[in-house]
């Protein structure tokens, strides 16, 4: 599970007022909610894509902290993917991206260096 903050000063609930609609629209309809630290997270068991398998997405809430976008993205070997399916697999990209753009404010490359950050600063924590 890979966890996102905001940029500084904004609020996930003030990007995403209505998380479950959101998800939904991206990835298709939620079929469950998965636990995580604490938090419930939106199941997406029937992707629409075909190229992922599953995607698990939700606020992770914090005691006195900002909330983070919990987000796992559970994708097919793109081996297994036939000439139709190879085709979506850009759109799945486009849908991550836009979608984590809209919920962050951070596009691909300012979340990259967040992540690099974060490793920089605790060596031992496992990402």
């Amino acid at each position: 599970m890979k966890e996102y903050k905001m940029r500084r000063g904004e609020y996930l609930e003030e990007r995403i007022p209505d998380m479950e609609a959101t998800i939904e629209d991206y990835f298709g309809p939620i079929t469950g909610t998965e636990e995580y630290k604490g938090s419930e997270l939106y199941v997406i068991g029937e992707p629409d894509n075909p190229v992922f398998e599953k995607v698990v997405a939700g606020a992770v809430e914090y005691s006195g902290k900002k909330d983070k976008l919990g987000v796992e993205f559970y994708e097919r070997d793109p081996t297994e993917l036939g000439p139709d399916e190879l085709e979506a697999a850009g759109e799945a990209v486009d849908a991550k991206n836009d979608f984590l753009l809209e919920a962050t404010g951070r596009d691909a490359k300012s979340r990259r260096e967040s992540m690099k950050r974060q490793v920089e600063d605790d060596p031992d924590h496992d990402f």
